[in-house]
């Protein structure tokens, strides 16, 4: 796992766990990269705005990403299709928002029972590791005005339980000014004018 992450998901991504991610679609894009990225199959449920080029960017394989735009009435069926095909599920915002207690601890027995990590664009009330982005702040500009947006900086913090019950906080480029994701460095904005956004 890259560095920038591996401070966020101590131990990597644990087979059978579930994880929500608050505040960035761009981590969540992350966290796939790094496993589609070693072979693992991945499906978005419920997210059809997800901005592909911005996939690809931080590193998704897409050729290894289903998409299923609107699951429909029958989203515990498809959840659980997913689940019991694919390495990675994610859920849309609106999927995870509208999800049913019920159905939420039906879902985390199976991804248990499969193996599967399951991702929520939100909150998830069983969540094994909660990933939340904050201070959000786009760089590039000159003191005088002149250039373009470089990368944006972000707060990214994580708790949970067992090994991630220590809350952890990060300082992250997502995506950094190559695209991928990466720790920010003390004098990474030095000269530099911020764009909060």
């Amino acid at each position: 796992m890259a560095p920038a992450l591996a401070k966020l998901v101590p131990g990597g991504l644990r087979r059978g766990s579930a994880i929500s991610v608050a505040g960035s679609t761009a981590l969540v894009f992350a966290l796939l990269a790094e496993a589609t990225g070693e072979g693992s199959w991945a499906a978005i449920a419920g997210m059809p705005g997800a901005g592909l080029a911005a996939a690809a960017e931080l590193g998704v394989a897409l050729d290894r990403l289903a998409l299923i735009p609107h699951p429909g009435a029958e989203v515990a069926a498809v959840l659980s299709a997913l689940i019991d095909g694919f390495d990675l599920v994610v859920l849309g915002p609106t999927v995870a928002r509208g999800m049913q207690p019920q159905l939420a601890r039906r879902l985390a027995g199976r991804v248990r029972n499969r193996g599967a990590v399951l991702f929520a664009a939100g909150p998830l009330s069983n969540a094994d590791l909660e990933l939340r982005v904050s201070n959000r702040r786009w760089r590039g500009l000159t003191d005088d005005g002149f250039g373009h947006l470089r990368f944006r900086e972000v707060v990214a913090t994580s708790c949970g339980r067992g090994a991630a019950a220590r809350p952890r906080a990060v300082a992250l480029q997502l995506p950094g000014p190559g695209g991928a994701i990466a720790v920010v460095e003390a004098s990474a904005g030095r000269g530099l004018t911020e764009v909060a956004g």
